[in-house]
């Protein structure tokens, strides 16, 4: 189904993980893709494993752009040249992030500034340079927020604080631009495969600590993160907006309690 023929999808954080899983599904289904990241080649690899010879997709329906979402000057640089290549704007998936953990106690200044920077300031740099094309296409914005963005973490102030923050400026952005025909959404996605998680995955005892808080039994793939990218993204959520939509295996519907 080419539920995104003839549309311009923004994807950050397009090198690897979620990111690479959103802009395949995407261009599988018809969009030209626009590949950002800090790493040419990272980004390179995505734009290999596009649709070019499977289906309807050709070497000039995506853009490679290098770009550090944290510098707001190459944010604007990169829309910029989104909208010479493509002429519009339809959706913008704000996937970047990085995780910083530590206590407090234990953070630099430096490390806060990181991880607010990148999973919070950049979401906003991004947003802000294409909101005027977004709201010209009548378009909508996915943002990559996090379940420690609804609930706190041990040992992840700095990511929980950002990504609060996302949670909330997805809630808000939707109030502010609903009356121009602009959705604001977010996924909220609890650990899933990706090389933010190594840590966790090659821990037997972290995982199995993590399964048995899911009633599903098993971590997200990027995939299942794309699924539901790509579904607020379409025409079937055409009547949601504001919405932080957990997708975590069922973790997030317990009140903490262990199972009996």
């Amino acid at each position: 189904m080419k539920r995104f023929k003839e549309k311009t999808v923004v994807v950050t954080g397009a090198g690897s993980g979620i990111g690479r899983a959103t802009a395949i599904r995407f261009a599988e289904e018809g969009a030209s893709v626009v590949l950002v990241g800090r790493t040419a080649a990272t980004l390179e690899e995505t734009a290999k494993e596009l649709p070019q010879d499977r289906t309807w997709i050709h070497t000039d329906n995506y853009l490679i752009i290098t770009c550090d979402i944290s510098v707001q000057s190459q944010v604007q640089e990169m829309i910029e040249r989104a909208i010479d290549k493509f002429g519009k704007i339809d959706i913008l998936v704000n996937n970047a992030g990085k995780a910083t953990q530590g206590k407090i106690t234990e953070l630099s200044a430096d490390d806060w500034r990181s991880a607010i920077d990148v999973n919070l300031n950049g979401t906003f740099y991004v947003s802000q340079a294409a909101m005027p094309h977004l709201i010209a296409s009548k378009g909508n914005i996915v943002n990559i927020s996090s379940l420690s963005g609804v609930g706190g973490d041990w040992n992840m102030a700095a990511y929980n604080a950002a990504k609060a923050g996302v949670t909330n400026l997805t809630r808000t952005l939707a109030l502010d631009h609903g009356s121009d025909g602009v959705r604001v959404n977010a996924v909220n996605p609890s650990v899933t495969k990706t090389d933010m998680t190594t840590a966790i995955q090659d821990n037997e005892s972290k995982t199995d600590k993590f399964l048995a808080r899911c009633p599903l039994g098993r971590l997200a793939t990027p995939e299942d993160i794309a699924a539901a990218i790509t579904f607020l993204a379409s025409d079937d959520a055409s009547m949601i907006t504001g919405v932080n939509l957990p997708v975590d295996g069922g973790v997030s519907a317990s009140n903490g309690q262990p199972q009996f």
